[in-house]
């Protein structure tokens, strides 16, 4: 059986700074074929990250990179992906916790979309004139855009020929294993790929906790804000990530123009986005349970979901 090495120096970058130098480092590569031994410096670079569970990694730059046929000395014990699932709570305790945005009349989600609006329907006291005395009900009309508070964008946001809301397969939205990337100390308003090489996103909602919903309501909440670059992106659609959620304005750049990586990749691959999040540093890195799911409108696109994990 041919086994492959990689051989190189390297310099890893933390999106909240500080770095880490290694020199002359020897990495096992999986596989027991020509294929490790193509493997580019990129996909070196991942592996390097997983081999050494580093976290909240911003670039990786590998140097002097060689690939050779040499015989493996041993993993480090267990995989990203037993890692992941070895979190347990230790004293059975479960809690819930919210991370949706309480939506009100007038309440500012995104700066120059309509603000909520609610008005009776039927009042209490004009209920009573209805029903058996003593019997009385307040019902209620909400008018809205889908985009408010907490909210998930189905592909039909995107695409005229995605699916609604109502055709969301609702084993996608509900109890999913919550990966969460904790960025609030980040350097740069972009989150790069990098910083989830550490973790099995496959099947996961990927939680992105920027710190930035701190500022939601206010006019500093558009000015700024963190989002998903492309790159991460690229990797969280080919690692198979179920769902993405941010705690910021848009899981995009909306300070770059029109353009819109992130809703336009994720969104074409299936993967469900939720925007405006909140409290999100109130969830451990692995072990949460997330669920966020909308009504099941037919020809609609965005709705607010009352979004919330089980720890």
């Amino acid at each position: 059986m041919t086994e492959y090495r990689a051989h190189f120096d390297a310099t890893v970058e933390f999106v909240n700074g500080g770095s880490l130098t290694v020199e002359g480092f020897r990495l096992d590569l999986p596989g027991d074929d020509s294929r490790a031994a193509r493997l580019d410096a990129d996909a070196v670079a991942r592996l390097f990250v997983q081999h050494l569970g580093l976290a909240l990694v911003g670039r990786v730059e590998l140097r002097d990179l060689v690939i050779v046929e040499e015989p493996h000395r041993g993993s480090r014990g267990m995989s990203v992906t037993e890692t992941a699932d070895a979190v347990r709570p230790v004293d059975g305790a479960r809690r819930v916790v919210d991370l949706s945005h309480r939506i009100r009349e007038g309440l500012v989600t995104y700066p120059g979309l309509p603000t909520p609006t609610i008005a009776p329907h039927l009042t209490r006291e004009d209920s009573r004139s209805i029903y058996a005395p003593g019997t009385e009900f307040a019902m209620d009309i909400i008018t809205m855009i889908g985009n408010t508070g907490t909210y998930l964008d189905s592909p039909f946001h995107r695409y005229a020929d995605g699916g609604d809301l109502a055709s969301l397969d609702l084993a996608s939205l509900v109890d999913l294993r919550a990966e969460v990337v904790h960025v609030e100390d980040a350097r740069e308003r972009g989150v790069p790929a990098s910083v989830f090489f550490d973790r099995d996103v496959r099947g996961a909602a990927v939680l992105v906790d920027t710190g930035w919903d701190r500022h939601f309501g206010s006019p500093e909440y558009a000015k700024g804000a963190p989002f998903l670059t492309t790159d991460a992106v690229t990797y969280l659609v080919e690692q198979g990530a179920t769902l993405v959620g941010i705690d910021s304005l848009n899981i995009d750049d909306t300070e770059s123009g029109g353009e819109r990586p992130a809703h336009s990749g994720l969104l074409a691959a299936g993967i469900h986005v939720v925007e405006h999040l909140t409290n999100l540093g109130a969830l451990p890195p692995h072990g949460a349970r997330f669920t966020a799911a909308p009504p099941a409108v037919e020809g609609f696109a965005t709705f607010p979901v009352r979004a919330y994990a089980i720890v």
